[in-house]
C-alpha cells in the first residue's frame, strides 16, 4: 500500500471513529426525556430496547425499524422540537413539494451551520469574501433561500434573491402549459438579469442546472454572457448534474474565468460537496456529505440495509445526525453509485445521482 494509500486510510479510521461518537452523542441527547422531542420519545416507549444502551455505534442505527417518509408530512411540527432546545427562535423549512404534502424539517442553526462548513470548501480565488451574490433558485417555504443568504452574509457579502415558486412550475408541466412554462421562466430569468445589471458588483451566484442554462441562453440573446456580467464562481444543484451537463455548461456556458462547483443537498441533509470536478476524470461529479453530521449510503434495491459494492449501483440511504435532527436511514427518491473516500473526504460518497428509477415516472422535476 502507498504512502498516500496508508495515509487515507487512517484517515478513513478516524473519520469513522468521529461519527460513531456523533451517532452515540446525539441518540443520547433525542432519547433523553429531558433533552429529546416528543417524536422520539413517545418512538422510544414502543421499541422495547433502549436506544440509548444499544446504540454505540453508527452501524447498530440498522436496529431501528425503516424511517417512514409520511412521519415528516403534516403536524404538529412541533413534535420534532428537541426540549433542549426548546425557547429559541425555530424556523421550519418545506421540501420540494412534488407529491403530497411536503416534509417539514424544524431548524434553529442547522442550516447556518452547514453552509459554514461548505463555505470553507469554496476556493477563493473564483468566491472572493466580500462579494456580493444571486440567488437563483427557489424561494417560499425552502431552506435553501436562507441558507444561500447566510453563506453570503457569512462570507462578507451581500445577497441578491429573485422570487421563484418551482410547485408553480411543477403544475404547468402536469397541466402541460408548455408556453406559460416558458413564460414563467423567462419572468424569473429576466428579474436575474435586471439584479445583474443593477450596478451591485455581484461575483457569486447559486441556481440549478435549468436555470443556468436559459441564463446564459438569454445573456447571449442580448449580447452579453455570464462571465461578462462579473460572475466568477457558481454553486449549484440539482439532479440533473450529469458528466454531459457539466461539460456543456463549463465549455459553452460559462467559458474560462467562471467556476462551479455541482452540490447535492436537501432539507433533510444539508449540503454534499463534490470534489473537484475535471475533464481528466470524465467529468464525473461525486458528492460527499457532510460527516459526521450527515451519512449518504448507496443500498441494494431489495435489501436496504445492504450497502452496495464501490461502483455498483443502489438508493441513496440518508442518516441526518444533528442536535436539531435525527433521521436514521431515511430512503431519499435518489439512486446512484457507491464511490470510494478521496483525499478530500475520506469516507464514501456517491456519483451519478438521479431520481429512483422506479419513482422517476410519478415526480415531476420540475425546475431543478
Amino acid at each position: 500500500m502507498s504512502v498516500a494509500a496508508t495515509d487515507l486510510s487512517l484517515r478513513a479510521q478516524e473519520a469513522k471513529a468521529q461519527l460513531d461518537a456523533q451517532v452515540r452523542e446525539i441518540v443520547q441527547w433525542h432519547f433523553n426525556p429531558e433533552t429529546g422531542c416528543p417524536f422520539w420519545l413517545d418512538f422510544a416507549s414502543k421499541l422495547g430496547w433502549d436506544p440509548r444502551r444499544d446504540i454505540n455505534s453508527f452501524e447498530d442505527l440498522r436496529k431501528f425499524p425503516p424511517f417512514e417518509d409520511e412521519w415528516l408530512r403534516g403536524g404538529p411540527v412541533r413534535r420534532w422540537l428537541p426540549r433542549g432546545l426548546e425557547g429559541k427562535p425555530i424556523f421550519t423549512f418545506e421540501t420540494g413539494g412534488t407529491t403530497g404534502v411536503p416534509k417539514s424539517r424544524l431548524q434553529i442553526e442547522d442550516f447556518r451551520t452547514d453552509y459554514e462548513m461548505f463555505s470553507e470548501t469554496l476556493p477563493e480565488e473564483f468566491f472572493p469574501r466580500g462579494a456580493n451574490w444571486l440567488m437563483l433558485g427557489p424561494s417560499g417555504p425552502r431552506r435553501l433561500r436562507l441558507a444561500v443568504e447566510h453563506l453570503c452574509q457569512y462570507r462578507g457579502g451581500i445577497c441578491f434573491c429573485v422570487d421563484l415558486d418551482p410547485r408553480w412550475v411543477i403544475k404547468l408541466i402536469k397541466w402541460g402549459e408548455s408556453e406559460a412554462l416558458d413564460e414563467y421562466k423567462a419572468h424569473v430569468i429576466d428579474q436575474a438579469i435586471t439584479v445583474l445589471g443593477a450596478g451591485h458588483d455581484i461575483k457569486c451566484m447559486f441556481t440549478t442546472p435549468k436555470l443556468l442554462e436559459a441564463l446564459a441562453e438569454e445573456l447571449e440573446n442580448r449580447g452579453t454572457s455570464i462571465n461578462e456580467s462579473g460572475i466568477t464562481g457558481i454553486f449549484a444543484g440539482g439532479t440533473e448534474f450529469t458528466p454531459q451537463y457539466t461539460r456543456f455548461a463549463m465549455e459553452e456556458l460559462l467559458g474560462p474565468g467562471v467556476y462551479l462547483t455541482p452540490t447535492y443537498g436537501n432539507t433533510l441533509m444539508g449540503l454534499a460537496c463534490s470534489k473537484p470536478v475535471t475533464p481528466e476524470d470524465g467529468y464525473k461529479i461525486a458528492y460527499y456529505a457532510p460527516q459526521p453530521r450527515a451519512v449518504i449510503e448507496v443500498v441494494s434495491f431489495n435489501d436496504r440495509d445492504l450497502v452496495v459494492g464501490y461502483g455498483e449501483t443502489g438508493r441513496v440511504r440518508l442518516t441526518t445526525l444533528t442536535r436539531e435532527t435525527f433521521i436514521p436511514g431515511f430512503l431519499e427518491r435518489d439512486e446512484g453509485e457507491r464511490e470510494e473516500p478521496c483525499d478530500k473526504f475520506p469516507w464514501d460518497g456517491v456519483s451519478g445521482v438521479r431520481p429512483f428509477s422506479k419513482l422517476a415516472a410519478q415526480t415531476t422535476v420540475g425546475v431543478y
